[in-house]
């Protein structure tokens, strides 16, 4: 098997919003573990990423989500059964993004506005199980099935990203967390989407939007490299071999090459996403197909590219994974929450809204086995 675990809990996280701490290093001074050696960013050159998603730059603009609607889902031939249900098995204030599946049939979610990532676990209890600097997104991948996420730190849109001054970057929590990349040929990440380990004990990941967006490889050198052209960059996924990566790019999906040292070429389209909305997160099961969230629930494409059909979702879509008993049940992290008072969770115009909503539902086609993600 490969790396589709996690290790233990760990129970006595912070639950206030992170601050930096008291650093035992000169800030952008060089950060070596493991011969993994971090870029010094200027102060300045980090200040006018965070400038291109200020929310006076966004005039605090957010969409409302919209509430739950009933779906009736249609059959896909070895994928999912016709009338096959959602049942909601989490829902909060705070987001519930990247998702990604457990050895022992549970999930971990990104939860970017407590600095934590959270575990639901196979008999659907959600408790705190890693704290981080504002995650984003949650892999697990060699060596020890290590849990890493891309941290946005402070520059959540909703917040004051333009007083934001601590790099973004891509962590390993577990076994300790260690920093393992904060920039790119001397410039900053910018603000993180989503990330996949593979084998090589190596990273994809993506940015976005804004200058300089697009989808990076980290390998286990610590060498960052860029990947594709031109690619409005969100989900990112590894084919069952490891010889092709896909990543959203608007509207479509682009496929490349995986190269033996971990970067990609030959850029082509792999799939239109049906109706003309953009794609999020990615996964895929046992026999390659690809699976991308989308506004009106997940999309299925065979190992080609074709499309397979929709499984919709009683919510907008962005991330989805599978787990459960035999890999069989597939989770997608959708926008918008009820309150306790059974009430859509809303907030006063020019505040962020963060809530969301974990839904699962049973398959036909089972997970791929081989990692976690």
């Amino acid at each position: 098997m490969g790396s589709n675990g996690a290790g233990p809990p760990i129970r006595n996280a912070p639950t206030a919003r992170w601050r930096p701490p008291a650093p035992s290093r000169t800030p952008g001074e060089a950060v070596t573990q493991d011969k993994i050696v971090l870029m010094s960013l200027p102060r300045q050159l980090f200040l006018v990423s965070v400038l291109s998603f200020s929310p006076l730059a966004a005039q605090r603009n957010f969409p409302t989500p919209s509430p739950p609607h009933e779906v009736t889902i249609t059959a896909i031939p070895e994928v999912i059964d016709a009338g096959a249900k959602w049942d909601l098995v989490w829902q909060g204030k705070e987001n519930a993004d990247g998702i990604v599946g457990t050895k022992d049939g549970g999930l971990l979610f990104a939860q970017e506005q407590s600095n934590h990532v959270m575990k639901l676990d196979k008999k659907g209890k959600v408790s705190i199980y890693l704290s981080a600097h504002g995650p984003g997104a949650v892999a697990i991948g060699p060596p020890m099935d290590r849990v890493l996420v891309v941290e946005r730190t402070c520059t959540d849109p909703g917040d004051q990203p333009d007083l934001c001054k601590e790099p973004t970057g891509i962590a390993a929590l577990t076994p300790g967390r260690i920093l393992m990349a904060n920039g790119f040929s001397g410039t900053p990440l910018g603000r993180l989407n989503d990330l996949v380990a593979d084998r090589k004990e190596g990273v994809y990941f993506t940015n976005g939007p804004g200058p300089g967006s697009g989808a990076f490889y980290l390998s286990h050198k610590g060498v960052v490299s860029s990947i594709g052209e031109n690619i409005r960059s969100n989900g990112i996924m590894l084919s069952r071999d490891e010889k092709t990566l896909y990543i959203t790019n608007g509207p479509s999906i682009v496929a490349l090459d995986v190269q033996p040292d971990g970067t990609a070429k030959n850029q082509r389209e792999f799939a239109k996403l049906n109706g003309g909305v953009n794609g999020d997160g990615l996964a895929i099961d046992g026999t390659g197909r690809v699976y991308c969230a989308t506004t009106p629930g997940v999309q299925v494409f065979s190992p080609e590219g074709k499309f397979l059909g929709l499984i919709p979702t009683p919510r907008a879509s962005i991330s989805t994974a599978f787990s459960g008993p035999d890999k069989k049940v597939l989770y997608a992290a959708c926008l918008g929450a009820l309150g306790d008072d059974g009430k859509e969770i809303a907030t006063r115009p020019g505040v962020r809204n963060t809530a969301m909503s974990i839904y699962k539902i049973q398959m036909v086609a089972q997970g791929f086995k081989g990692r976690a993600k």
